[in-house]
């Protein structure tokens, strides 16, 4: 249970939230889902198992688990570097964004949005971002507090504490979305998430939305860093590794999809449109939160599982690194994190800076900034090698191989990984992960 939690914490994230629930209104309710539901089956599902089995089977983080595993003489832990520089990337923009989350539960229990309207939501919103002193400090509490758990241990603080999290982030998603669907006028909202409607299929047409579904479930997961790769190094030989992996997809889902009861009934029963990204987040649902019945109380439980789904993942990334670092350097795990604390700070600036002192530097064209150059390299260039890389390794002669992958995977009780996929993890596969990659690279160039 505290694998599977764990694992789950590292993979559900901000995009669960202020993404999937926009996209499944925008591209035909249900009639994404059920795409999506696909892609995860036979993208997510295989790609995770790899990662679960790498881990398992090293006993090593993504630091030393190819030079472990790899034949004698072949170059697969050169990629460790980059899967390294991943993990750095990734916690240098989530420790910021992490510390929005602080900002605005605070904001919520001290009533910072009574009686705004959506403008004045939206000037509290860019105040903080234009004020570097307030956003280092959220960032900077975010580092010490994830630090501080993984520095307490890896079972009596990464698991026990990340467990906790994870369930009570669940129960208050499910009483947030029970709130959202009792409203008047909350049976529209869901109507516009759910209903199976095949005219919004049509209208973006099969392209773009099958490469949203795609991409979507290729994201959610965080997969290819290594990320999952050092939970599976802690877990014994007791159960197969699919099962484990379907759960960890299971939970994910649920999350995603109850964010949407959460956000649509409640943005159509006040008749607020619900947008996405962001200003979804930290515009439009503290003005929905005004317009409700103890509005300060359900807006406050609303960024207490924000911030619980933020953290579990900060925290699991955190815990990847230090490993990392151990395992290269052989120094002590508490002394790496002392020394780590200071330096993460400093890598995580930028991205603080990146809103305010540095907003002239616009790395991604006009009105991009510092956050998104740092997303783009890990999202849409480690991320998809990365999910390469472990399915050749996985499933190469030249690599740990077919054989030792399945043998490693269906060690156990549980459910059996088919080895009859084989040919498709190794030819068809990569192919569709790297057709995301340049689906990604279009999508920039042509907007």
């Amino acid at each position: 249970m505290g694998f599977i939690l764990v694992s789950a914490g590292s993979a559900i994230g901000l995009g669960n939230v202020w993404r999937f629930p926009y996209i499944t209104g925008k591209y035909g309710g249900a009639t994404f889902v059920l795409i999506y539901i696909i892609f995860l089956a036979i993208m997510g599902l295989p790609i995770m198992v790899t990662e679960f089995s790498v881990g398992r089977g090293s006993v090593r983080s993504i630091a030393m688990s190819f030079d472990v595993l790899e034949p004698k003489g072949t170059k697969w832990h050169i990629y460790k570097y980059f899967g390294i520089a991943g993990n750095f990337l990734l916690m240098m923009f989530y420790t910021t964004v992490s510390g929005w989350m602080i900002y605005y539960l605070y904001k919520m229990v001290t009533g910072g949005f009574d009686g705004l309207d959506v403008n004045g939501v939206g000037a509290v919103f860019g105040g903080m971002l234009s004020d570097p002193v307030t956003m280092a400090g959220n960032m900077i509490l975010v580092v010490a507090s994830c630090a501080g758990v993984c520095y307490i241990g890896v079972q009596s603080g990464v698991e026990r504490i990340t467990k906790y999290m994870m369930m009570c982030l669940m129960i208050l998603m499910l009483v947030l979305a029970g709130n959202s669907l009792l409203l008047d006028g909350s049976s529209v909202g869901l109507e516009y998430y759910l209903s199976p409607s095949w005219d919004k299929f049509m209208e973006y047409g099969p392209r773009e939305v099958i490469f949203a579904a795609m991409g979507q479930a290729f994201f959610t997961l965080s997969l290819g860093v290594g990320s999952l790769a050092i939970f599976g190094s802690y877990i014994g030989k007791e159960k197969r590794l699919t099962g484990e992996a379907i759960w960890v997809i299971v939970l994910d889902t649920f999350v995603a999809l109850t964010a949407g009861l959460i956000i649509f009934p409640a943005c159509f029963a006040y008749g607020v449109n619900p947008g996405s990204g962001p200003n979804l987040l930290f515009v439009t649902l503290p003005n929905v939160f005004n317009h409700m019945a103890f509005g300060s109380l359900w807006g406050a439980l609303f960024f207490l599982f924000m911030l619980f789904a933020a953290l579990s993942t900060v925290i699991a990334v955190f815990e990847n690194i230090i490993c990392c670092i151990v395992e290269l350097t052989h120094k002590d795990r508490r002394t790496i994190i002392k020394w780590g604390i200071p330096v993460m700070i400093l890598l995580s600036l930028p991205c603080v800076l990146g809103f305010n002192v540095w907003s002239g530097f616009q790395p991604m064209g006009p009105g991009s900034m510092v956050l998104d150059l740092e997303d783009f390299l890990i999202s849409n260039n480690i991320l998809p090698w990365g999910c390469i890389t472990y399915l050749m390794f996985c499933t190469y002669k030249n690599g740990w191989g077919w054989k030792n992958f399945i043998t490693e995977t269906n060690t156990g009780s549980g459910l059996k990984f088919p080895e009859w996929v084989r040919p498709y993890m190794k030819y068809v596969l990569p192919l569709i992960i790297l057709a995301i990659f340049i689906n990604g690279y279009i999508a920039i160039l042509t907007k």
